[in-house]
């Protein structure tokens, strides 16, 4: 199925924001999207919900203050979208990023140490890659993943 990644970033993060605004968290959800056209790609718009929604949850659930940033940017030259969430939280822990993608990866007490092993693996289905790196500043981290725009 052929679909706008702009607009359903925009319904995903709006729900996010919802349950925010209900916690009275320190924490900023922003988006910040490439441009206000509808950005086209193709496969399955449940999954990669699940994928956004995993993201943030993540980015939630270890941010306890600051910004979460959620961007989408339309790279013409490679024909894909890549789509990031950045944090000012923590970050990664070193001894867990190359392996961070894997089963169980994770060393928190919270959640089964899945959802970064299946985003990626729903990600990689629909022709994507996705990664994650600590950011340059030192503070937070980055998730990004790409999925090719739809012709």
């Amino acid at each position: 199925e052929r679909f706008d990644l702009n607009h359903l970033i925009l319904c995903v993060v709006g729900d996010y924001k919802n349950q925010l605004g209900n916690q009275n968290r320190n924490l900023k959800l922003i988006q910040q999207l490439d441009n206000a056209s509808p950005m086209w790609v193709k496969g399955d718009k449940y999954r990669i919900i699940q994928v956004i929604s995993n993201l943030l949850g993540n980015t939630l659930k270890f941010a306890k203050g600051g910004r979460v940033l959620v961007n989408a940017k339309n790279d013409r030259k490679s024909n894909e979208v890549v789509v990031s969430v950045k944090d000012t939280g923590q970050g990664l822990d070193p001894e867990i990023l190359p392996r961070l993608f894997s089963k169980f990866a994770s060393k928190s007490f919270q959640g089964t140490g899945l959802g970064l092993f299946i985003s990626k693996g729903i990600v990689e289905a629909h022709g994507g890659k996705m990664w994650a790196e600590n950011n340059a500043d030192g503070r937070g981290a980055t998730f990004f993943f790409s999925l090719l725009i739809a012709s």
